[in-house]
């Protein structure tokens, strides 16, 4: 039986055999839903991702003040978008550890005061321009600037200075901080050419595509970025549908309208999951929410 349902899920896997089939006949020889789905799961991540078509997702979130400007990123969509086309410097692995992405390497001073960043090469943003070291560097102080109106000011804000030579960007603390390569995993943090200065809504970075319509707070469609250096984007076109009603979001999947959604609702969590051609993916994130103490103004 195990042979068999293997080959099952292989089916599935290939495009051969849809998900409602495979269940049918995994029923009928006695196994559960929850492991017949495992086993689907697992079929499918052997196979590897499918390339090309189209991906429609379904986020909530979005508003018709949004904007490309990585800096004034406020809410899930913008910063989904925000990562079609831009990368940061480093990002948090599955299991919370800091992975380069802009950088081959990263090191600091023996008190924590001084980092530095190696920057990679061979990386282009969509526009043709290769990036430089100085594009990091203009991209902080854009956001660490006395003037700025960036979501990530706060957390720059001990930085002392920031220079760039020979590929690598040097940024010395006013004080010692070992966490500080965390803080540039900020969704605010994507590199743009001259650091966003010239144009920050442009849309324009090292990320897997390249934005071809932005309508905020309704839609936006963002096509493979040929140039692209990683492995990331399998899908030759991603279109982001704007869906900030629970309900609608919820049945825009049921119906087909859109490939993927984001945060099912919990009360019907476990009743989507039941459709034989969905399923529902339960994951931890790196955020967290706090209560903010103001120690500068009175209760």
């Amino acid at each position: 039986m195990n042979d068999e349902l293997k080959y099952l899920a292989k089916e599935v896997a290939q495009g051969r055999l849809n998900r409602r089939q495979f269940l049918g006949r995994a029923g009928a020889l006695g196994v559960s839903m929850a492991f017949a789905g495992t086993m689907v799961s697992t079929a499918v991540q052997a196979e590897g991702p499918v390339k090309g078509g189209t991906l429609r997702v379904g986020v909530e979130g979005g508003s018709s003040s949004d904007t490309l400007d990585p800096a004034l990123i406020t809410n899930n969509n913008a910063g989904l978008i925000g990562r079609l086309w831009g990368e940061p410097i480093v990002e948090l692995a599955d299991d919370g550890s800091l992975k380069p992405v802009l950088c081959e390497e990263f090191s600091s001073s023996p008190d924590a005061k001084v980092w530095k960043f190696k920057i990679r090469k061979g990386v282009s943003f969509s526009n043709g321009k290769a990036l430089t070291a100085a594009d990091v560097q203009a991209t902080l102080e854009r956001h660490a600037g006395e003037d700025s109106k960036s979501g990530a000011l706060g957390i720059l804000q001990d930085i002392a200075s920031i220079s760039s030579q020979d590929g690598v960007v040097a940024v010395e603390l006013n004080s010692a901080n070992a966490d500080f390569p965390y803080l540039l995993t900020d969704y605010h943090l994507m590199i743009q050419p001259n650091g966003g200065k010239d144009d920050p809504a442009a849309g324009i970075g090292t990320g897997p595509y390249v934005i071809q319509e932005f309508d905020p707070g309704v839609r936006t469609v963002a096509s493979k970025n040929p140039d692209y250096w990683g492995s990331y984007g399998h899908a030759e076109t991603v279109e982001i549908i704007t869906l900030n009603d629970d309900t609608a979001r919820t049945s825009a999947l049921q119906s087909g309208q859109v490939d993927m959604i984001s945060r099912v609702p919990p009360k019907v969590a476990s009743l989507v999951a039941r459709a034989p051609n969905l399923q529902v993916v339960r994951r931890s994130g790196p955020g967290h929410y706090v209560f903010i103490m103001h120690c500068d103004t009175a209760p």
